[in-house]
Order: structure tokens, then sequence, then C-alpha cells
């Protein structure tokens, strides 16, 4: 199977993701570039009777061994499944630094995922001993006591990591037009990390879970700061999306969908900014004010309506 050696530019990965070229940290562990089909053709029948054909997404099973240990299966598209094994390791708290991880193998031919380490991950019985079902597409697995887990967020302050309604708007607008499998298939979520206005990466998966975790896995790989950084998804965002996200060190989200109580609360209490119902100029900041520089949109003329 093909390897990344140290030093090879992400910008060679597979599509569904966009990345511009960074390199891997120094001690980065060897990946390979594991292909598969992201879409398969099926034929269906509309309500005129129609037969025709159409792409859906190709989900599939992608079970994860740590030193020969199986750890989990993730049902993922398979669009960049070595990113995605590091973000679920550095996600988890299995791993602090991909240095730890000397190779990920990833073989479709029995769906696994082979990591090999440098000297195991202390602990790992017990790291995964407790289990959160989430609320995750097909039901994501959390380890631990996620709560428990707030001392160690460090996050920049509000004067230092902040966005302004322009930027915002940008994007917004920057997702609109985005090629996507989305656009082709529907059924997945689509993630994005911003600096400023420009995307730096895009990545879609068949729950946000991933694909957030396939975004974690690229930052880990190129030493990739969070601090200034914008996170955007699609799916709604929950307390383990807020989690994720502030994990990262990135401070600022935007969904196209909502935000849940408990995401809301999460955020509030980490001093993070939250944009739900986002979507072309229209949006909802639902936490983190002090973040935000706005520019206001002009009020709507009211429309008065003259009885006859």
């Amino acid at each position: 199977m093909p390897v990344l050696p140290e030093g090879q530019r992400a910008a060679e990965l597979q599509p569904p993701v966009r990345a511009i070229d960074w390199v891997p940290v120094a001690g980065a562990p060897r990946l390979t570039l594991s292909s598969c089909e992201l879409l398969r053709e099926i034929q269906i029948l509309d309500e005129y009777g129609d037969r025709r054909i159409i792409h859906i997404p190709a989900e599939r099973p992608l079970t994860v061994f740590v030193d020969k240990r199986e750890l989990v299966t993730l049902m993922t598209l398979g669009a960049c499944p070595e990113l995605l094994v590091l973000g679920y390791l550095h996600n988890q708290r299995l791993i602090a630094r991909v240095q730890e991880v000397e190779s990920v193998t990833v073989d479709w031919d029995v769906g696994a995922a082979a990591v090999r380490t440098h000297q195991g991950v202390q602990d790992l019985a017990a790291k995964t001993a407790r289990r959160v079902v989430t609320t995750g597409c097909g039901q994501g697995t959390v380890f631990g006591d996620m709560m428990a887990q707030l001392d160690t967020v460090a996050l920049p302050d509000a004067r230092t990591a902040r966005i302004r309604q322009s930027t915002l708007h940008r994007m917004l607008e920057t997702m609109r037009q985005q090629d996507s499998i989305h656009r082709k298939a529907g059924s997945v979520h689509g993630c994005a990390l911003f600096c400023g206005g420009d995307m730096l990466m895009f990545v879609e998966d068949v729950g946000r879970h991933n694909a957030i975790d396939t975004i974690a896995g690229w930052m880990a790989l190129h030493g990739v700061a969070g601090g200034d950084k914008a996170f955007y998804t699609t799916g709604r965002l929950t307390s383990e999306m807020v989690m994720k996200s502030a994990q990262l060190g990135v401070p600022i989200i935007v969904s196209r969908n909502g935000v849940t109580a408990m995401g809301h609360e999460l955020a509030s209490r980490l001093g993070m900014t939250l944009f739900g119902r986002a979507a072309n100029k229209h949006f909802l900041c639902y936490s983190g004010l002090e973040r935000f520089d706005s520019e206001p949109e002009p009020q709507r003329t009211p429309v008065r309506v003259v009885a006859g």
C-alpha cells in the first residue's frame, strides 16, 4: 500500500478534502493514502414512475486497531481515513501528540486501520472503559468523562480571537459555493476550518463527528494551532461538537444548524462564540458576543397594508 512519508504534502490527499499546502510536523507518523469509492450508483423509482440512476454516499465500516488491540469501528465515507483515525485518537485523549504514533495503515480489503505506536497507549484499558453513546450520526461514542476535561481546555481571550460580521459573511459565501458530495448525493455532513475568511480545509463524511475528527487529525499532523481559526459545520452544535472544537483550541464555531441547550451551556462556560442557523447573511449568535464585531444589516422597511 502507498505510504505518506514525512514531508509529503497534505494537498495530495484525495477529495473531498480540500487543503492548502502544509508540511507535516517533524516526527509525524507514516500514513497510507488508501483510496475507495465515495459514491455508489443505484437505480431508483420516483413519484412520477420514472426509473433513473442516482448517486448515494458509500458508507462503510472501518475497525481501528491500536497496537493490535481492537478499539472501535467507525462508520465512514472513507474520504481520508488516516486523518480520521489520527483525529479520533487525539480527540478521545488517547494520544497527546501525533509523534506518539509510528504509523497508520488502512486496508479497505479488510475494512481495518492498524495504528502502531512507539511506546503504546498508557492505561488504554482504563481510558476506554467508560463509554458514552452520543448524539453522533449512527450513534457516536465518547470515552471517559467529557465534562471532567474542561479544566484542560485553554482558549485565547476575546481580545485576540475575534470575528467580524463581514468575515462571517465571507465564510458563509465560501461554503455556499463549495462543490460537495452533499450536492451530488446528500446524506453527508461537511466541516471546514477557516483562518479569517480563508478556508484552509474542507471534508465531508456520513457523520459530523467523523468530519471534525478528520480536521483534528489534519491539524495535529501539520501542527496547526486553533487560536486564530474558526470552525464551520453543517451539523447541529451539541455538547460533543463544542467540546471537540474547544479541544482543538478553536474558540469560534459556525453551524448551518442549531444549538442544543448543553452545547450552549458548555460554550458559555468555556467562553466560546457559537453561531447557528447561519446561511447566506442570516445567523444567530448564541454565545460569546464579546468575540464578535457586529456590523448590523440595515433593518427592513416594514410593509404597510392599506385597507381598501
